[in-house]
């Protein structure tokens, strides 16, 4: 098995952050550092993550979906003590390795995807599944047709290209409205926000309530739902 998918199956981390966590050099196979895409034998080899060894736990694949309130993070753990949404799993979750699938950061809510299913989180997470994730955005001012156009090429800030797939208007508004509907196709950190305040605009408030076909619906803020097979299907379609 691959060293990032093993990473992975074992509910450390995703496949893309074990890849990070390998270049780093933070992944031990018997003592000696890892390359990205070597072969281990779960049976004999022991592989170690940031000073920890790793094994497959048995607990069956799970999928959530979460309402993320305003001021969770979405990590496992927090160095300065902050609520994560980790925390607000009940038994058994709250035993299981499970990661987020797409992050929302601190001063965002909605839809949020906790697995221990490393495939499935490559899936979700991953540019090449084409898995769009859409956005409520209200704005401190409105956005003009300028502003839409520049951000649907795109603009770079930090070294990086930041670019939104499309922006809807809501219907019967007003020509140039604060609240818009941002589709994204990846997933960078803090993307929106980032290429709004390119822009001269503040995000006053970002809900995401979308991830591929599967809608957040009928889920209190701070609470979750078990995904069914159907669900999952649902998630992972493209469009």
């Amino acid at each position: 098995m691959r060293i990032q998918k093993y990473i992975s199956t074992c509910g450390v981390c995703s496949r893309r952050e074990a890849e990070r966590k390998i270049e780093e050099g933070s992944v031990l196979v018997n003592g000696k550092p890892a390359r990205i895409g070597m072969d281990v034998d779960p049976e004999s080899d022991k592989v170690s993550v940031d000073g920890v060894e790793v094994r497959d736990t048995g607990f069956e694949k799970v999928a959530l979906a979460m309402n993320k309130p305003v001021g969770v993070l979405c990590t496992n753990s927090d160095p300065f003590g902050g609520k994560t949404v980790f925390d607000l799993l009940p038994p058994p979750y709250d035993k299981m390795k499970m990661f987020c699938c797409g992050r929302l950061d601190k001063n965002s809510r909605g839809l949020v995807i906790l697995t221990n299913d490393g495939d499935l989180a490559n899936k979700i997470t991953h540019p090449s599944g084409g898995i769009v994730k859409r956005y409520s955005v209200v704005l401190n001012r409105p956005a003009d047709d300028e502003v839409i156009e520049t951000l649907l090429r795109g603009v770079v800030c930090d070294g990086e290209k930041l670019r939104a797939l499309k922006i809807l208007r809501p219907q019967n508004a007003e020509a140039f409205p604060k609240k818009l509907e941002v589709w994204l196709s990846q997933g960078r950190k803090r993307e929106i926000r980032r290429m709004f305040e390119a822009m001269g605009h503040f995000v006053k408030d970002l809900k995401r309530f979308r991830i591929g076909g599967y809608e957040l619906r009928k889920i209190p803020e701070g609470d979750f739902k078990k995904l069914s097979k159907a669900d999952i299907l649902k998630l992972t379609n493209a469009v």
